[in-house]
């Protein structure tokens, strides 16, 4: 299930790529198979990164061209504390991370310094009035370890961002369709469901075999009803933005 759109954020072949907090790798193999360009995936769980390499070897057969002109590759580490060079990266992608971290604004200073002049950079975060609805059906669900310790205003988020020396260049919303579903399962939070069980089998449905009707459904209900609001931003460096960074 991808949340970044890869038209969007340009990639180029060639690019190096940069996956901040990826999780299962879900982006990382996504831009993997997108262009090519060499991707690296960081998250600090070990057992979501042996998932990542996993996944990555069965997605291998959906490669478009020469594999060796591409490279994905996984490692651990500190998204506050990222161990690569100054503007190493050409694109970041930052996607349902920072809703999880207390000092998210460290995450933003280290992505500023690791990515290029003119590099551009993907985030997405829960979007607030969907996200304010799981918490009211469910303490559980923000409680759990490791879950969603804030919810985002996401003009606010664009400015904190904008003050790193970025601009926004463009913005939409992702998964109206699962907004709907994390409210049936707050509902019911570990109860046994069978309306829960199957709204889960349509959206697999949607994953896997992606029919016309909810793939229209959900275009049409993002603007209204998207779980995710997905912004992009290129890095404009300068003097000010430097200040701003280091202030």
């Amino acid at each position: 299930m991808q949340t970044i759109d890869f038209s969007r954020l340009q990639l180029t072949d060639g690019d190096r790529v940069l996956d901040v907090g990826c999780g299962e790798g879900r982006h990382s193999i996504g831009a993997w198979l997108e262009a090519d360009v060499d991707v690296t995936g960081i998250d600090l769980s070990e057992k979501d990164l042996a998932t990542a390499e996993e996944r990555k070897e069965d997605a291998r057969p959906w490669l478009n061209g020469d594999d060796s002109r591409r490279s994905l590759s996984f490692q651990q580490a500190d998204a506050t504390k990222l161990p690569f060079e100054d503007h190493s990266f050409d694109k970041v992608v930052c996607s349902e991370v920072l809703e999880h971290i207390p000092d998210y604004q460290a995450v933003l200073k280290e992505i500023r310094r690791v990515l290029k002049p003119g590099g551009l950079l993907a985030i997405s975060v829960p979007r607030a009035w969907p996200e304010e609805i799981c918490w009211r059906l469910s303490k559980e669900y923000h409680q759990v370890e490791g879950g969603h310790i804030r919810i985002f205003n996401a003009l606010h988020l664009q400015r904190e961002i904008e003050a790193f020396g970025w601009k926004r260049y463009a913005r939409h919303w992702a998964h109206a369709l699962h907004s709907p579903y994390w409210w049936l399962k707050c509902w019911k939070w570990e109860q046994p469901s069978k309306l829960v069980d199957n709204y889960h089998k349509l959206l697999v449905w949607d994953l896997m075999e992606k029919p016309w009707i909810t793939q229209t459904a959900e275009k049409l209900l993002d603007p209204v009803l998207g779980k995710s609001v997905v912004m992009y931003f290129r890095f404009q460096h300068s003097l000010a933005s430097e200040d701003s960074a280091h202030g």
